[in-house]
């Protein structure tokens, strides 16, 4: 299957960190497979830099990049469409622009946001995109002064499918650019969490650090109680409610609307079960990396960009070796890896297996921060 007359068809769904990175693996390992990239846009949005939009440190233009020269570079096929399905056990990919035949799937579609909670219309969920990002920029620069919370939850029977360090960055930094524009004294800032350990996933330490950086800006903090619904103004747990005129929300993640439409094992929490190889079980020559895959491991495993990455050279890999017909069993390496920003400083964190490190807030680390942001983009640009 691997001859230069016939190459493999291998098919990537998703232009996130997971599909780009699979392709650059792919293409690293083999010069010969053939690729083809199914996503609406030929861009990728660089969403860890979304947290900088409000303060004007970034823009739209700063975090898309478009993907046509990375394309070339290497020579991957794209196929600018919606997944809509898959047939033919998985050889066949159903899109919104016909059907697309494959000898391998990679699938990174990333993960949906569960928007099941009453009101929640009322909260902006800043992971969704750019333009949320843009939307809280928008309204803080219209807010005189008022009353802004900020919370994230899980998804109950998927503890790995949630993002809160996003949601301590936008607190932090919020409160940050509100002092620099000399009106912080006009807001009250609340931080809110099911659980009475926010953050826990990044292990206990980050924990302390992160309330204790909370109570030194005068954020309060509501902790420990359900979440009921979002109302015009206020936020309503199992606790009591309280007043809230901009709402940040960030709720647990789960599969996307178009795995419905498959066959495709699921986890309890409705992502794309995967083994500790990317191999989607029973099915032959499927793959999944980032978001959209439900993996074996610790349940702080991280779903953010450098996780992707990880899994996307396991799959890249095992793919080939089974094309190749060859044996291939490489994992991904579990690994945490976050600076909590702050506008101008940020604060590391490190989980392993083997070892929880926190290095304490810094001016170094936010501009190590800015200095990956512009390294790993000159890659796809």
């Amino acid at each position: 299957m691997n001859s230069t007359r016939n190459p493999p068809r291998v098919t990537v769904l998703g232009a996130g960190f997971a599909g780009l990175s699979t392709i650059r693996e792919l293409r690293r390992r083999d010069a010969s497979v053939r690729i083809t990239l199914v996503a609406p846009r030929a861009e990728l949005h660089y969403l860890p830099g979304i947290i900088w939009i409000p303060s004007g440190l970034r823009t739209r233009q700063d975090l898309v990049v478009p993907l046509d020269n990375f394309l070339r570079r290497m020579r991957v096929d794209f196929h600018p469409a919606e997944v809509t399905g898959l047939a033919d056990g998985g050889r066949t990919v159903l899109t919104t622009l016909g059907e697309v035949a494959n000898d391998a799937l990679v699938i990174a579609t990333g993960g949906r946001f569960i928007k099941k909670l009453p009101g929640i219309e009322h909260a902006i969920t800043p992971c969704e995109g750019i333009a949320a990002a843009e939307r809280i920029r928008d309204r803080l620069k219209a807010m005189p002064g008022g009353r802004i919370a900020v919370g994230f939850a899980g998804n109950p029977n998927e503890p790995t499918a949630v993002r809160g360090g996003p949601m301590f960055e936008f607190l932090f930094g919020i409160d940050e650019q509100l002092r620099r524009e000399g009106r912080r004294e006009r807001f009250e800032i609340t931080f809110f969490n099911p659980s009475t350990e926010p953050g826990n996933r990044l292990g206990p330490k980050a924990v302390q650090h992160l309330l204790a950086e909370m109570a030194r800006r005068g954020i309060r903090t509501h902790l420990g109680h359900k979440l009921q619904r979002f109302e015009a103004g206020q936020v309503v747990t199992e606790g009591g409610s309280f007043a809230a005129d901009l709402v940040l929300f960030m709720p647990g993640m789960t599969g996307n609307l178009w795995f419905d439409a498959t066959d495709l094992p699921r986890s309890p929490g409705g992502l794309l079960q995967a083994d500790a190889h990317c191999r989607v079980p029973g099915r032959d020559r499927i793959y999944v990396a980032g978001d959209s895959g439900s993996f074996p491991g610790p349940d702080w495993m991280p779903k953010q960009a450098h996780m992707a990455d990880l899994q996307a050279a396991a799959a890249a890999a095992n793919l080939l070796g089974d094309l190749q017909g060859r044996p291939s069993n490489e994992s991904f390496k579990v690994e945490l890896i976050c600076i909590v920003d702050a506008i101008d400083h940020g604060t590391l964190i490190w989980r392993t297996p083997e070892r929880n490190w926190l290095l304490p807030s810094s001016r170094l680390l936010h501009w190590a921060k800015r200095g990956f942001e512009r390294s790993y983009l000159r890659q796809y640009r």
